[in-house]
């Protein structure tokens, strides 16, 4: 079980390995907390990656600011 923020084809992908998702929309300000954990955990891979893994990173957190 994760709780945390899921890219919009993450809950398909589970149904496809024939799992099932349990999924939620959040309101407002959960989704502010949770964009904001997001952009933290993804900082930290940032600054752990290096090369094209880095590059990989760094659009990934550019995802979450959008």
């Amino acid at each position: 079980m994760y709780k945390k923020l899921v890219r919009d084809k993450i809950p398909d992908i589970i149904k496809a390995n024939g799992e099932t998702p349990i999924t939620r929309i959040l309101d407002s300000e959960e989704y502010k907390l949770e964009l904001e954990k997001k952009l933290k955990e993804e900082y930290k891979e940032v600054l752990e990656a290096s090369g094209e893994s880095r590059r990989e990173e760094l659009a990934d957190m550019i995802e979450v600011m959008e």
